[in-house]
């Protein structure tokens, strides 16, 4: 289950370093106000869909991936993220 995030993560940084042209990882990767807008976008659409209770899966989906293309986009690693959240264990 979590080698698909892992998976997505090595993407993100594989594109990164090897872009492929006419990738939209890529393009969220290049474009910072883009990958805003759509980390906002598909928050929002998640949240819509949480309260018609419709979608969600699909739409957590979309949350996940496009959240982890504007991390790495901005070069915040989720290992530090990782870290940062075992620190606020009580």
């Amino acid at each position: 289950m979590l080698n698909t995030l892992e998976n997505l993560i090595k993407l993100a940084r594989e594109r990164k370093s090897s872009p492929v042209e006419g990738s939209y990882t890529n393009k969220l990767l290049a474009d910072k106000s883009l990958s805003k807008a759509k980390v906002l976008e598909e928050v929002d659409e998640l949240i819509e869909a949480v309260e018609k209770n419709s979608n969600k899966l699909h739409e957590a989906a979309d949350v996940f991936y496009h959240l982890l293309m504007y991390l790495e986009a901005n070069d915040v690693k989720i290992e530090e993220v990782m870290s940062e959240l075992e620190k606020r264990k009580k």
